[in-house]
């Protein structure tokens, strides 16, 4: 039998620095509104031209993660989850609530813990742990500590390898934290209930640490029910 190769292509370092930048702003590690550091800056942190650098942003802006503004630079871009989301316009549709969408978050982040368990490395483990410091430090700071929550449950789909795992996470989190954040919002007014959500964390974490699936498994289905709970109790429908 002959076998059919196909030549091996070297990835062009444009696609390389597409990679990187869109890492950073899937960790969270760029957040939406953030402003990214000028093209001469980061073709010298990256140790390439600025052609290469802005070949990169240009389909980082075509694919919607960045965004130009005249005169004033580069930033991440902040999603329109009425534009942007499948999820709004599918719940919408449905007259869906936050209830529903609670469940779905269930299967899919309980699976996701237990992947994380198997599949983690070291980076994934740092970007776990500094979620945590970060939810901590906004809390302490006056602030809801939903920006160190949603990295820690992307950094968990990060951790399962599968591409598919965080693009659909990374959808679920944009309409959580940018379209119905008034409702998200009240499940941290009380600070009983935010240390309550960092021991989840924390929990998730040490199975994951340990190379436990059906312990990571759950505690990530303890921490998705007590904010189903929570949702249930507050009666709470997405406008």
């Amino acid at each position: 039998m002959k076998l059919q190769f196909k030549p091996i292509k070297p990835r062009r370092i444009s696609d390389q620095v597409f990679d990187q930048i869109r890492e950073l702003i899937f960790r969270r590690e760029l957040k939406p509104g953030d402003r990214l550091m000028p093209e001469r800056e980061l073709s010298v942190a990256l140790d390439v031209s600025r052609t290469t650098v802005r070949n990169a942003i240009s389909k980082l802006v075509a694919v919607g993660l960045l965004e130009n503004r005249q005169g004033q630079g580069t930033f991440v871009r902040t999603p329109d989850p009425d534009r942007d989301n499948f999820l709004a316009a599918a719940m919408r549709a449905q007259d869906a609530t936050l209830e529903d969408l609670m469940e779905v978050r269930m299967a899919l982040e309980c699976n996701a813990a237990a992947l994380a368990a198997e599949r983690a490395v070291d980076e994934d483990i740092r970007f776990l742990e500094k979620s945590l410091r970060e939810m901590e430090a906004e809390v302490k700071s006056g602030q809801l500590g939903t920006e160190g929550d949603v990295s820690f449950h992307i950094a968990v789909s990060y951790a399962t390898k599968n591409p598919v795992q965080i693009h659909i996470m990374r959808s679920f989190y944009d309409f959580l934290f940018h379209g119905i954040r008034e409702n998200l919002a009240h499940l941290y007014e009380k600070p009983e209930q935010i240390e309550k959500i960092r021991e989840q964390h924390e929990a998730v974490l040490d199975a994951i640490k340990k190379r436990d699936p059906d312990q990571a498994y759950d505690a990530m289905k303890i921490h998705i029910m007590y904010v189903l709970d929570f949702f249930k109790k507050q009666g709470e429908y997405i406008q």
